[in-house]
C-alpha cells in the first residue's frame, strides 16, 4: 500500500465509505457543505489546483498569484505529489481520462 496506514482507523474508514455513497458532484457538495467550513472546502480546492498545476509544470509564483497560498504550503504539496501515496497523481490521472 502505498499509503500511511497509521492514518487508518475505523472512523476514517467510514467517512471515507460514506464519501463513496455520493453519486454526482452536487451530493459532494450537499455533503461538504454540511461537513466542512466553507473555508476548509477551499483550502482543500486550492490544495488539489496547486498539485495540478504542479503537475501541469507551472512555477510556484503562477501557483501562489492563483491560488494566494505560500510557497511552503506549494512546496508541501509538491512533495506529496512526487514522493507521497500517488493520490494526487492517482486522480489526475483519472480526470485527464488516462
Amino acid at each position: 500500500m502505498g499509503y500511511n496506514a497509521r492514518l487508518r482507523n475505523p472512523d476514517v474508514d467510514r467517512l471515507f465509505e460514506a464519501m463513496l455513497q455520493l453519486k454526482n458532484v452536487d451530493e459532494f457538495y450537499m455533503f461538504f457543505e454540511d461537513l466542512c467550513t466553507v473555508t476548509e472546502i477551499q483550502k482543500l480546492a486550492h490544495r488539489f489546483k496547486a498539485a495540478t498545476m504542479l503537475s501541469e509544470g507551472k512555477t510556484y509564483d503562477e501557483i501562489v498569484r492563483e491560488t494566494g497560498m505560500s510557497t511552503a504550503t506549494i512546496s508541501r504539496i509538491k512533495r506529496f505529489l512526487y514522493y507521497g501515496a500517488d493520490g494526487y497523481n492517482l486522480v489526475l490521472k483519472r480526470l485527464a481520462g488516462d
